[in-house]
């Protein structure tokens, strides 16, 4: 039992880190945070942060991969048991409320630092890729299914309409890194998006 035992703690251990990386890259951004910022948050010495993490890049990567394993095993579940794509669609990009409101993924600054200052690095190019090409897939994934059901139209190609969303998503968490948040509009601006999808896609009022 003492390995199990040992190994959960392992695990627990690295989860507060990664709690704790989160809360200082929501506040600091990603260029700014240091290790030895996260060090101090998660009350772990030196020697325990690199126990689980080569560098800032490392800790940064596990993070989002963390985050994107949890929401395909969501949307995987939901599409088992949702009886309305269009409203799975809508709980991926805003949510459970499944309505747009006026707030921007509290990391949203920090990852488009780390993709866009890493844009030339061999390594985080190819990693920008990839979680890329798999948001494009859940995205398309639904729509398709839904286009399959009927529920959409199936004029526009399912993988192009995902690729929309996620560059509207993307560019409006530029906009609001960069923009005074009245500019911005961010509620505002999503509700015209869904508009558009709604026209693109064909769908009857809900």
């Amino acid at each position: 039992m003492a390995p199990r035992v040992s190994e959960e703690h392992l695990q627990r251990r690295r989860a507060d880190i990664l709690n704790a990386a989160t809360n200082v890259f929501m506040e600091k951004g990603y260029e700014n945070t240091t290790m030895k910022h996260i060090m101090e948050a998660a009350g772990v010495s030196r020697g325990g942060l690199y126990q689980y993490f080569a560098n800032k890049e490392d800790l940064f990567e596990a993070l989002l991969e963390e985050g994107l394993h949890e929401e395909a095993t969501n949307i995987e579940q939901l599409m088992k048991s949702s009886d309305s794509h269009w409203g799975l669609l809508m709980e991926m990009m805003f949510g459970k409320s499944r309505n747009p409101d006026a707030k921007m993924d509290p990391l949203a600054a920090s990852k488009l630092e780390f993709f866009i200052t890493g844009r030339n690095d061999d390594r985080r190019r190819a990693y920008g890729q990839k979680r890329y090409k798999l948001g494009v897939r859940l995205y398309a994934d639904v729509i398709k299914a839904g286009q399959d059901a009927g529920e959409f139209s199936d004029r526009h190609d399912h993988e192009l309409l995902a690729k929309s969303i996620i560059t509207f998503i993307d560019g409006l968490a530029l906009d609001d890194a960069i923009l005074p948040e009245d500019e911005v509009q961010i509620e505002k601006q999503s509700k015209l998006f869904v508009e558009y999808l709604k026209m693109a896609l064909e769908v009857q009022e809900i």
